[in-house]
């Protein structure tokens, strides 16, 4: 049996520390702050106090002391209560704390509370390592011991490369951690672009290389080789186009092995033959995980609650059905926003639907207003009145019948079989409601109703699901001969029937009006984007606006992707170089801003971000005579990035004077006032627009990427 008392020696030990009289080290670290110590502790603990302590010479008193000036006190302080009993509290430490305390535990060669330090930090402070991303992970690179945070960090890196390649001091960063990065099969980025980054961070390690390439020797070419030896082999380069090879790559072939260089040559003119040089597999490009959305709604306009009303209306109830349990599918068939308003639209996509509801709302107003129609548009009439009862189930049968006999109808069999059989039942109100209280009579009264409908459903086009599904419940009004072939048809669809099988119905595809190339943008003109893209690369004219050198992809539309804010920061989280478009309520103004940086949603506190190629602007726009350019003024505070919890209600914040900010308390940045444009002159150059608060029509967000041709 083995008793261990470790409790009572680690308090023995601590004891110690307050040992005034015979200790024999003095540990200075930041601010002259001094600690003292014993030798054989140190030695025992720390292989570094080991070492060092061999090197120094005791003063008069026996007494050596060891300088730390780059370690705090309150660290230090840490360091030495765990070298002694072995016991470190981070109760109500600072996540950054907690992340000097490793470094120094790894400075002092204490890989037990390094590493378990490091370990805290991913399980218990990953929002903080996140958003302090840039600082942890230049840090981790410095040496090599911090294996599980380097993965922490290229994990987050390789789906999200802006925050790395696109930072303003990429250039800066560590030869090893870019290698790691360039080691990964899944990093999310193109290949040429990778190269593209490659060359940048070479060629800004020896400034003294030419600017123009034109100039290049040859000691230029094999000082960069060498600068990126450890890089090139990682590059994926047969998975890089012709194109790009060609304009991207060639300039700069010099760098690479001559082997490999031909082999990229034969590779494009013949891609089976053999080749010698290395090919490494492409990267795994992911489909971006987007945030999880709740199930899309079916109209933009109406509620359930709205499509419960309605359907009341249709089959002329007194009291109207739970919004969560109304007999009716509402299926689009045309939106405006998505398929233009031009009226022919309406009639191109319209022609051959029944019963159907048009919904509209009404400008400037909170009005909905709308109709219903039991009989199918007709898109072929010269200009004619169609009389209707209000209800499907009061049309002619004679009508009903020349409906049935079209080859052409458009509409799905199964549905054509449930607006029959409703039919059928609006003719016999004394049937019960309830299928399963019908008798034989019942049964017998309704194929009656039908008899001249039943001969003209295209039975054998339904699937077998909708057979058993919606048309089994009432076989006893079918032939019984129909029902066994349709049977043997499920199981064996090739036996002869002796039913007659009609032909399944043309289900036409709709030809829609010729459409012009649809616009990028439904605020923006070519022309403004023009001249943004002129900002952006600091010009004093203006680009023209069929040759901007930038390419505007839209990340989000809030009259498409919804007016909260939470889904600003989640569907524009970990995009840089965007530009937000605002179109003010009431006024003809377009306003906006330019962040160079990525956003993020995962900052666990707000947090000013600091840049100097920010800016926001007012764009010329009807009776705005002239557009407005105000750059960032104080780089720190260009930027406000909320915290996931404030996010609900807040928007992007360009500056410390609130210069541009969009904010809605009620997660709607159409509906109230608050959002705001600030006339403080301290962060940005100059107002954007005379107004405080201002409410939107709609607002879209772009990535802004340089055009590759």
């Amino acid at each position: 049996m083995e008793l261990k008392f470790f409790d009572k020696l680690s308090q023995n030990y601590t004891k110690l520390l307050n040992d005034k009289v015979e200790y024999n080290v003095i540990i200075e670290v930041e601010d002259k702050k001094q600690f003292t110590a014993h030798s054989n502790i140190l030695k025992c603990r720390s292989p570094y106090f080991c070492k060092e302590l061999d090197t120094i010479n005791p003063n008069e008193n026996n007494v050596k002391t060891i300088i730390k000036q780059d370690i705090s006190a309150q660290i230090f302080d840490i360091i030495l209560k765990y070298i002694y009993g072995g016991i470190v509290n981070l109760k109500n430490i600072e996540s950054r704390i907690i992340f000097d305390l490793m470094l120094a535990a790894n400075k002092f060669e204490l890989e037990e509370l390094s590493k378990k330090l490091e370990t805290t930090l991913i399980e218990d402070k990953a929002s903080w390592l996140k958003s302090h991303f840039s600082l942890v992970y230049r840090t981790i690179f410095i040496n090599n011991n911090f294996k599980d945070l380097e993965k922490f960090c290229n994990d987050i890196v390789a789906k999200h490369p802006s925050l790395i390649f696109d930072a303003e001091d990429f250039t800066s960063l560590q030869e090893s951690a870019l290698v790691s990065l360039l080691k990964r099969d899944d990093l999310q980025i193109e290949e040429v672009k990778i190269w593209e980054y490659i060359i940048k961070w070479g060629i800004a390690q020896n400034p003294t290389l030419p600017v123009n390439l034109d100039e290049w020797n040859k000691d230029n070419f094999l000082k960069l080789k060498t600068t990126l030896q450890h890089c090139l082999p990682y590059i994926r380069y047969f998975h890089i186009s012709g194109d790009d090879v060609s304009k991207k790559v060639k300039p700069y072939k010099k760098i690479l092995d001559k082997q490999l260089w031909e082999d990229l040559i034969q590779h494009f003119m013949s891609a089976n033959q053999p080749k010698k040089s290395v090919i490494l597999p492409a990267r795994t490009i992911l489909i971006p995980e987007l945030p999880a959305r709740s199930k899309e709604p079916f109209s933009t306009i109406i509620s359930d609650d709205h499509a419960a009303e309605i359907s009341s209306w249709i089959d002329r109830k007194n009291t109207t059905y739970p919004s969560t349990n109304y007999p009716y599918e509402f299926q689009l068939i045309l939106r405006g926003s998505k398929d233009g308003f031009v009226p022919q639209t309406f009639w191109d996509m319209c022609h051959g639907h029944a019963g159907t509801v048009v919904i509209i709302k009404v400008k400037g107003t909170d009005e909905i207003i709308g109709g219903y129609n039991p009989l199918m548009w007709d898109n072929n009439t010269g200009g004619v009145y169609k009389e209707t009862n209000d209800n499907f189930t009061s049309l002619q049968e004679s009508a009903l019948v020349s409906l049935l006999k079209r080859d052409d109808l458009q509409i799905e069999e199964v549905k054509i079989w449930e607006y029959i059989i409703k039919w059928g039942i609006a003719q016999n109100p004394t049937l019960p409601v309830n299928l399963d209280e019908w008798n034989k009579d019942n049964f017998l009264k309704l194929k009656t109703t039908l008899q001249h409908c039943l001969p003209y459903i295209r039975y054998f086009h339904i699937s077998g699901d909708d057979v058993s599904k919606k048309v089994k419940p009432y076989k006893k009004i079918l032939d019984k001969q129909l029902w066994e072939d349709l049977i043997q048809h499920f199981m064996s669809a090739n036996q002869p029937k002796k039913s007659v099988i009609l032909p399944a119905r043309t289900i036409l595809i709709p030809e829609l009006p010729a459409r012009s190339k649809e616009p990028f943008s439904t605020i923006i003109s070519d022309d403004h984007a023009a001249e943004i893209s002129s900002w952006i690369d600091r010009k004093n004219t203006t680009y023209p606006s069929t040759n901007y050198p930038y390419e505007f992809q839209l990340i989000l539309r809030g009259s498409k992707d919804g007016f909260v804010p939470q889904t600003f920061w989640d569907m524009c989280h970990g995009h840089a170089g965007t530009v937000v478009i605002i179109k003010v309520k009431g006024t003809d103004e377009i306003i906006g801003g330019y962040n160079p940086l990525a956003w993020d949603n995962s900052v666990t506190s707000n947090v000013f971000r600091e840049t100097n190629d920010s800016f926001i602007f007012s764009l010329k726009n009807g009776n705005i005579q002239n557009s407005i350019l105000s750059r960032v003024k104080l780089p720190k505070n260009s930027l406000y990035y909320w915290a996931k919890g404030n996010q609900k209600n807040q928007g992007p914040l360009f500056g410390g004077g609130n210069n541009l900010y969009m904010r809605s308390d009620q997660s709607n940045f159409t509906i109230d006032n608050l959002s705001y444009s600030g006339n403080d002159s301290n962060y940005y150059e100059k107002p954007i627009r005379t107004g405080g608060h201002f409410s939107i029509i709609d607002y879209e967000v772009f990535e802004v990427n340089r055009k590759t041709n």
